[in-house]
């Protein structure tokens, strides 16, 4: 019963904050938004055993995952907060404030990856999943995954549709989730 009780909480939250991107269809919020339920339906399900057996080889790679999807996530956000500019002149509802990049940013760990914030959600995912794997977990991690990789090409769409060619010419030179493979 407190699981259900988290989980709708949890989805009251995320829905909140992602109000305006449910509104938009087709951006890249819209698809993070499933691709976090699937997150949190995960740590809901998976949170009994968290640390029982913390040196297991399963929980092991779940809490090297997890550290990966703090840094990644701090690395990333620090960038876009750094080097981004964002800016009210990005018109887009649907972004939040630190989302309204105005500069591309492609140094740090954009300079390796263009998606370090959703590779860190991938990897969250999964840590997750690694805490108790099951049949079940696997199919939300993979389609925590799946929405994730949407999430990121909706926000190719939308970083060309603002940066145009600059972005092109980054996408080319960097991979999407993992340095120099994907």
């Amino acid at each position: 019963m407190n699981e259900i009780l988290a989980f709708l909480a949890g989805t009251a939250l995320l829905t909140w904050f992602s109000r305006k991107a449910l509104r938009a269809a087709k951006s890249h919020g819209f698809y993070r938004y499933f691709a976090w339920e699937a997150i949190l339906l995960l740590l809901v399900l998976n949170h009994g055993p968290w640390g029982e057996d913390a040196t297991s080889p399963h929980q092991t790679v779940s809490w090297v995952l997890m550290l990966l999807s703090i840094l990644l996530a701090l690395l990333g956000l620090f960038g876009l907060r750094r080097q981004g500019k964002a800016g009210q002149q990005r018109d887009d509802p649907a972004l939040y404030g630190f989302e309204r990049t105005t500069a591309l940013v492609s140094s740090g760990v954009f300079k390796y990856i263009r998606h370090p914030m959703y590779t860190s959600l991938i990897a969250l995912a999964w840590g997750a999943y690694f805490q108790n794997p099951t049949l079940l977990g696997s199919f939300i991690a993979t389609l925590a995954t799946y929405f994730l990789l949407l999430t990121a090409k909706a926000d190719e769409r939308e970083c060309l549709q603002y940066f145009g060619d600059q972005y092109a010419s980054y996408k080319e030179r960097t991979r999407m989730f993992i340095p120099y493979i994907l």
